[in-house]
């Protein structure tokens, strides 16, 4: 099965960017803090399955996908947040079409509110046993990107990704390198750094299968005024 368009890219995009709280957050008494809940309901009929997710303050989404042997199509409506018009209403879109091997998809959001498309992505992926590459226009076609991600040993879950990113609105390129390893079962080790002289890791401990504690860090080696972002996390999942 070939999958929806959000696995284009995704095993790189989680090594590089899950874990690390890089999302809009609430700011309170010093702290930034966000809660993310998702639930999702298999098989309603064959291949049929509805999602609900929330990102509180930041967005919330109910989608209901399809998945074939040859494809997967998904279609949603939710709200974002706005600071100058609150939470608008969205309706998103996204289709993807190949195989296990080679995938092509695209995704769509429009703005109820404005009457617009608030964005435009599109994506190409490219996988086998040890590498998944991926290719992608996001961003109504202003920014591309290009991916991989090389298993080096399953067992140990040992990876390697690489990311080149590049915004044409402010010309700017970026090349972001990050690798995983799991020291044991149940903890896994992760590390990244990018051109823009940002270095960020984390440590992901499970508990019992279902209860996961993250403790990531990410600092700013060009700026000498700024100070070392620390943040926990923690997840359970039903």
């Amino acid at each position: 099965m070939s999958g929806f368009y959000s696995d284009i890219g995704r095993k790189a995009r989680d090594l590089l960017y899950k874990g690390y709280a890089h999302q809009p957050a609430n700011h309170l008494q010093g702290f930034d803090c966000s809660l993310d809940l998702s639930c999702q309901i298999r098989d309603i009929v064959p291949g049929l399955r509805t999602l609900f997710n929330f990102s509180i303050p930041d967005s919330a989404m109910v989608e209901l996908q399809y998945l074939s042997d040859y494809g997967g199509i998904s279609g949603g409506f939710g709200f974002k947040a706005d600071p100058l018009a609150g939470y608008n209403p969205l309706i998103n879109f996204s289709g993807l079409i190949g195989s296990d091997f080679l995938s092509l998809g695209t995704d769509l959001a429009f703005d109820m509110s404005t009457r617009t498309f608030n964005n435009f992505n599109a994506g190409l992926s490219f996988n086998s046993d040890f590498l998944i590459a991926s290719f992608n226009l996001n961003d109504k076609l202003d920014t591309w990107k290009a991916s991989c991600c090389c298993v080096m040993n399953p067992s140990t879950e040992t990876a390697i990704a690489a990311e080149l990113k590049h915004t044409f609105s402010v010309n700017d390129t970026a090349i972001t390198i990050g690798g995983q390893h799991a020291l044991f079962p149940f903890m896994l080790v992760k590390a990244r750094v990018n051109t823009h002289g940002r270095v960020g890791g984390l440590i992901r401990q499970e508990f019992w299968e279902k209860l996961a504690l993250t403790i990531a860090g990410d600092v700013d080696l060009l700026d000498i005024k700024s100070f070392p972002k620390v943040g926990l996390s923690v997840a359970f999942r039903l």
